[in-house]
Parts: structure tokens; C-alpha cells; sequence
């Protein structure tokens, strides 16, 4: 499975981005997808999930009610909206998937994709 990820970029404190990771095959009913962020001098932190079949969503707790993930199932992607984007959303974002996922938990990857940067100013 290869996972590509697009978007990321600068925006401005408050402001929204919209990050995007197609999956070069179709996903299983079992699979789950998601999104991590590295900042610099930080580990890398888990950020959002999927459930593929239930579209069960998790989000870490910095980010709920500002991040929205969501699944297209014709194009086998997974969405990251970020809204109101705080300067310490700023990372290195990273897509990944699992071939087994059970909600309500962070994702333990076994493909990851490219890194998108995102960069919030103050």
C-alpha cells in the first residue's frame, strides 16, 4: 500500500487547512487511516483516525472540534480539516494506515506516507 499525501502549506493563525492522503489501492472494511504530526524537537503525535467500514473517527484532544477527518470512499482518501489553526498545530504531518483498526484508539500504523509541512504563523 502506498499512501500519497497532499496539501499542507502557511496559513495564518485561525485560519484552515485541508490535508489529503490517497491510498493506492482500496481500503478493507477493516482498515484504518489517519494522521500524525511531528514538531520540530517533539516525537512524532498521534493526530486523527478512521475506521474505513464505520467511519468511526478518534482525534486527539488538542485538536477536537478543530479538525475534522473524514473518508472519500470513491477515491479512497482520507481528509484532514483543520480549522482554526493554532501556532502550535505547526509540524510535519504525516499520513499512515493500518490493516487492522479498532476504534476508538489511536492507529498502529503499518504504511505510512510522505510528510506534508504545516505551518501556522502567529
Amino acid at each position: 500500500v502506498q499512501l500519497q499525501a497532499f496539501g499542507g502549506g502557511l496559513v495564518q493563525a485561525g485560519g484552515s487547512l485541508r490535508l489529503s492522503c490517497a491510498a493506492s489501492g482500496r481500503p478493507s472494511s477493516s482498515n484504518g487511516m489517519g494522521w500524525f504530526r511531528q514538531a520540530p524537537g517533539k516525537e512524532r503525535e498521534f493526530v486523527a483516525a478512521i475506521h474505513w467500514g464505520s467511519a468511526y473517527t478518534y482525534y486527539t484532544d488538542s485538536v477536537k472540534g478543530r479538525f475534522t477527518i473524514s473518508r472519500d470512499l470513491a477515491k479512497n482518501t482520507v481528509n484532514l480539516q483543520m480549522n482554526s489553526l493554532k501556532p502550535e498545530d505547526t509540524a510535519v504531518y504525516f499520513c499512515a494506515a493500518s490493516r487492522y483498526y479498532y476504534p476508538g484508539g489511536s492507529i498502529s500504523p503499518d504504511y505510512w506516507g510522505q510528510e506534508t509541512q504545516v505551518t501556522v504563523s502567529s
